[in-house]
């Protein structure tokens, strides 16, 4: 059986629309002003979370980016979590697990505190975290400024060997 077996009964019932090319142009805003629409959402002010996602993108710490920002490290963590930054939970995914035992109502406070292992503060953190979600258009604003930084890339890429390395 040839393929022009297999295909004889086909045809094609639907046609797609061309809608040309998309194109967005946002060079002319800052990325504070990018995030003026989301000031109600955020833990604090539009310009003070971009400049934690600059300072953040730039190898701060996030304690250090929310203090050039002048904001608290916890608001600041807060702040890049809601922009869609990933990994400053500052639990494993099993504590998180009992954080979100303890969200749920099935552990008291003082058991998932325990069980977790954490401070008071990381606790808190993430009990944010697992009940605030992303604001996905926020952190497409913030996108580019996390990628053109290498915010994105494997920390660890430069002491793995690629295949390259064996020739």
């Amino acid at each position: 059986m040839a393929l022009s077996d297999i295909a004889a009964g086909i045809e094609v019932t639907a046609e797609q629309r061309d809608r040309g090319v998309a194109t967005v142009d946002d060079t002319g805003d800052t990325l504070a002003a990018q995030l003026s629409d989301y000031e109600a959402e955020l833990p604090c002010d539009p310009a003070a979370a971009a400049a934690v996602v600059e300072a953040y993108a730039d190898g701060a710490s996030v304690g250090s980016a929310g203090r050039s920002a002048g904001i608290a490290p916890m608001t600041a963590a807060k702040a890049l979590h809601r922009l869609g930054v990933q990994g400053v939970s500052p639990l494993t995914p099993r504590q998180r697990d009992v954080v979100r035992d303890w969200i749920a109502a099935e552990l008291p406070r003082a058991d998932a505190l325990t069980l977790t292992g954490g401070s008071e503060t990381e606790f808190a953190l993430a009990a944010y975290i697992e009940t605030h979600d992303p604001i996905p258009a926020a952190a497409d604003a913030v996108e580019g400024v996390l990628s053109d930084s290498g915010c994105g890339d494997d920390p660890l890429d430069e002491t793995m060997s690629s295949v390259d390395d064996l020739l």
